[in-house]
Formats: C-alpha cells, structure tokens, sequence
C-alpha cells in the first residue's frame, strides 16, 4: 500500500494499487486526520475518477464530514473553491500527467493549503494501515453538489487587461485543460486542439513540460494567425506556451514576463523556483520587485508564499501560482496574464521574451543511477570550487554559469540542470556533469 502515498499526493494504478476500497479507507483517515466537517471533492475526466469519487466520498461521510461535490473540474478550480467556499479541506480526484490507467488524490486543508507527505500524507498512510479510525459519528455526513464554474471564471475574468483581439491556439490534451479554458472564454478567441475529454490520453501525454508533447501546437501556430500557443497538463495546474512563430518558450522565462507585468502594478516579493535562469531574478530586480529562490514543490512554494506574502511564483515546471488564487496554481490566470501582455504592447511575445533569454540553458535531464546518495558526494566533492548551496539538492554557483543537481524522492534518478552564458559553456559543463553522474 505503501508505494501510492507520494511526498505531495497519493496517487497509483486504478484497481491495481489504488482501489475502491482503499479510497474508502483514505475518505475516512482523511476526515480522522484533519477533523474537517466539510470537504470540497473535485475530479478529472477518467472514467474511473467516478467510481473513485463513490467511495471517497462514502469514506468521508461515514466519518460525519460534508462532501461538497464541485464535479468535473481542473485542480485550480478545485483549489479555487476550497478557498472561495471556506470548506476546512479539499480532494481533487486526479494523477495529472499519468497515463490513464493511473488515477490519484491531491490534498489540502482549508484556505487551499497543500497536505504533504511530511504536513499528514505520512499520518493519513499509518490510519489507513492500522484501520485506526475515528469512532463514527451518529449522523454520517451528507454530498451535496455545487458548480463552481461560473464563479471560476468571473474570478479570472477579473484581472482581464485585453486591449485588441488576441487569437490562441490551445492544446487540451483530451483532459481538463478544456474545462479551465472556459474561463478565457470571451476574452480571447480560443482556437482548441484535442478538446475531447478522453481519459486514454489518445494523442499524446499531457505533459507540457516533454517539448515533444508540443509538435502538434507548435505546427499549428506555425501555420500562420496566432498570437501565441498554450498547452495544459492532465489536470490543468500546468501550461506551457510557444510564441507566434511556434518556438516553444521556457516556462520560467514566461514566469518572468509575468512578474515583471505584476511588479507595474505592485511591488512585492516573487518566488522562483531554483532551477529557474538568473534572468528571472535579474527581471524581478530591474522592476523593483524582491525576489526569492525557493525549493521544488508545490507545497514548499505555497508555504514560502503565505510565509512572506509573496505576490507570484513561476515554477520551472509550469506551475504558476498566484496569491490572488489562495496561492495556488491557475493556468487561465497565467494564460490571461500573457494576452494582457501582449495586448496591452503591441508587439509579438518572440519579441517580449527575447531580452529575457539571457543565458543558455540545459533543461532538466534525468540520469538513472544505482547509488543516488554517492553520486551526489561526489558532484559536491569535484565541484568544492565553486559557491555550494543546499537548498535542494546541491546548488553551485560560478560567475559564469551554474548547475543543481537533485535526487528524485521516489526514484533512483539525478535530476541535472545547466546555465551559462554561452551555449558551448553549457554543452561543455552539462557533458561533464552527466559523465560524472553516469560514469
């Protein structure tokens, strides 16, 4: 049982490791472990995330607490009404980019706050292992539905700053991507790419992050009348874009353009993870903004936000998240942000991006090694030169380029990235590093 409870969400292989009956029994140790007396439940397009939803929800009710059923619906707008309905917790009923046979649950306590394997994932596993509920209640709790689409959209549609008409093409991936577009609906015209909710995933894995994912888009941008390009993940809480001429654009490099647009407005502290460029802090610099490096991870992130009541994050990863959003993610909001970018300067976002792209950068690359815990002594021992931080993973620092490398939490993987300034430095300093990983 133990292999589904991740370090941010359960999530495993439907009626294979993740089964009804083990949702009933992760419905009832949440409502143990949290105490709360209502909880939104939301859920993606697979056509398991019913059955799933059936005995979470039994689980949850058995237990007394009030299900507040919101649906079909992407994991921002689950978020959305957790904070916006002030439920005490909140279930989103998805395995995101996973292939379809997988299925999952992403939790949170009230005001959207993520639950972590270290903040209750650990807890909710030990009751559900020692079937140590609470006593059942007298009176089980109730399901009551509620569509929160609407309210979704009117909350995005509030920060709409779209000075001209503005064309989009969209890839929806057959997943939820369709659904949180419906809250741009109107505001920019929205031209949809595999817009079919499909839980097979039939053209290819919602997974923006895989450029791979993007030929179909960018081929369609390229064929001419497009501002931009976005694509959703499987749930929706990632997007990622390519410019007007089909290039993709890197999702941190988009963070940075976003920050710098909210700093006219506000000065504040913005985020970014640490795998993002240095041009993203030098952004939040030049713009009078404070900026802030963070660790991997949503529920890190999130915290690091309410601690120091940061404006925005741009995850590396595609994740944007806003405070206006209870700090969560909303891909519509970071999609809006853009048309109002390029609304509002009459210029192509090739253009907007292009002095952000300052350095040359590697990408993510995932090594798979025997001894992940030696490999990383010895980057740190072979590399005592340079300026070490160890944040996540070990950071080091040159005047002219940087590296991190990481272990995966769940796999025997090295995950590598690379800057420089120039692209024959990276591919010089990214060559010895994977050498050194792989050797």
């Amino acid at each position: 049982m133990s292999g589904i409870f991740k370090a941010y969400d359960i999530r495993g292989i439907y009626n294979d490791t993740l089964t009804d009956a083990l949702a009933r029994d992760i419905g009832r140790a949440f409502a143990t472990f949290t105490e709360a007396r209502t909880v939104v439940i939301g859920r993606d397009m697979r056509p398991h995330s019913e059955p799933l939803f059936e005995a979470l929800a039994a689980g949850l009710t058995r237990q007394g607490a009030n299900v507040i059923d919101v649906g079909l619906c992407s994991t921002p707008m689950c978020y959305f009404a957790c904070g916006s309905l002030e439920a005490e917790a909140s279930i989103m009923i998805t395995a995101s980019h996973n292939p379809g046979e997988w299925n999952g649950f992403k939790l949170t306590r009230d005001r959207a706050i993520p639950i972590s394997g270290d903040t209750g994932i650990r807890d909710i596993e030990r009751i559900c292992n020692d079937k140590n509920f609470a006593p059942e209640p007298a009176e089980a709790g109730r399901v009551t539905r509620r569509a929160i689409g609407d309210a979704y959209a009117e909350h995005v549609r509030a920060h709409a700053a779209v000075r001209r008409p503005l064309k989009v093409a969209a890839d929806m991936a057959n997943a939820m991507g369709t659904v949180e577009a419906e809250a741009l609906k109107g505001l920019i015209e929205i031209d949809p790419l595999f817009d079919t909710l499909d839980g097979s995933f039939p053209n290819h894995e919602a997974n923006p992050l895989k450029t791979e994912t993007l030929d179909t888009l960018r081929a369609k941008v390229r064929a001419g009348g497009y501002d931009f390009g976005i694509a959703f993940d499987g749930d929706a809480d990632r997007v990622g874009f390519v410019d007007e001429q089909g290039d993709v654009v890197p999702m941190d490099l988009v963070g940075a353009l976003i920050a710098k647009d909210m700093l006219r407005r506000e000065k504040g502290v913005i985020l970014y993870d640490l795998r993002c460029s240095r041009a993203v802090r030098e952004v939040i610099e030049e713009n009078g903004g404070t900026p802030m490096k963070s660790r991997v991870g949503h529920a890190f992130i999130k915290q690091q936000m309410r601690d120091h009541n940061g404006l925005y994050c741009g995850e590396f990863s595609g994740h944007f998240y806003f405070r206006d959003n209870y700090y969560t993610e909303s891909s519509a909001l970071a999609a809006l942000s853009v048309a109002n970018i390029v609304s509002a300067a009459g210029r192509p976002l090739s253009e907007l991006i292009k002095p952000i792209r300052r350095y040359a950068q590697s990408g993510e690359i995932n090594s798979r090694v025997r001894d992940p815990e030696s490999v990383m002594k010895r980057i740190q021992e072979t590399y005592r030169d340079g300026e070490p931080s160890f944040l996540d993973g070990i950071t080091v620092d040159y005047e002219d380029w940087w590296f991190n490398v990481r272990a995966s939490n769940t796999e025997p993987l090295i995950r590598l990235n690379v800057e420089a300034r120039t692209r024959e430095q990276m591919e010089t300093q990214r060559d010895a590093l994977l050498e050194l990983i792989r050797a």
